[in-house]
């Protein structure tokens, strides 16, 4: 089973085991809310829009999340562990979603008292997934990327006069990059960094 089936099944064991009013790390999102967000993503293709977006689209799409989290919970559950529909592309292509299972399952086990996991499988497909992830939440950066794996490989994700490095396992590298604390660590000059803060990092 692909890492990323993994992820969503776990996923589901735990909105079970915590139920619908459990905290996130997604600001104002209990976990009612994120499986409305994942179920809305999957089923409602007019949401895709406004998944990355501000203003109309975006406030259509809210609309169609808080619609589907006043549907039950084990509804909600039961339907995502099933897989998406048969137009949706992950559902024949599961490592192309692995970093929305991944960071959304972290964003309830972190919240939730859990701490980092150590799963090499997990990590290699992180790993192969930052080789367009990587340059896909840097592309704003005003300054080089480098990523630096746990286990010393290393990818450029974004060209610069001077980088910074983001060193850690895959999955903490990934989930910095999406704008949530993890293990990672960010080194380089003072200059570099502070391009890097001030820079738009993720979608």
């Amino acid at each position: 089973m692909h890492p990323s089936l993994r992820e969503r099944a776990a996923l589901c064991d735990l909105f079970e085991q915590l139920g619908p009013d459990a905290p996130t790390r997604c600001e104002g999102w209990r976990t009612t809310e994120l499986a409305a967000h994942l179920h809305t993503r999957e089923h409602r293709l007019d949401a895709g829009p406004g998944l990355l977006g501000r203003g109309p689209f975006a406030r259509y799409t809210a609309k169609l999340e808080a619609k589907a989290a006043e549907r039950p919970f084990g509804e909600l559950v039961a339907e995502l562990r099933d897989g998406p529909p048969r137009q949706w592309f992950g559902r024949y292509v599961p490592a192309g979603d692995i970093h929305e299972w991944f960071v959304h399952h972290e964003d309830v086990r972190r919240a939730n008292g859990e701490l980092p996991r150590l799963d090499d499988d997990l990590d290699e497909a992180l790993w192969v997934a930052l080789g367009r992830w990587g340059k896909i939440l840097t592309r704003k950066a005003d300054v080089g990327v480098e990523l630096v794996a746990h286990d010393g490989r290393s990818r450029q994700a974004k060209d610069g006069d001077e980088s910074v490095i983001l060193r850690g396992r895959p999955g903490e590298i990934m989930l910095a990059l999406f704008g949530r604390e993890s293990a990672s660590t960010l080194e380089g000059s003072d200059a570099a960094l502070a391009k890097y803060h001030a820079s738009t990092i993720g979608l």
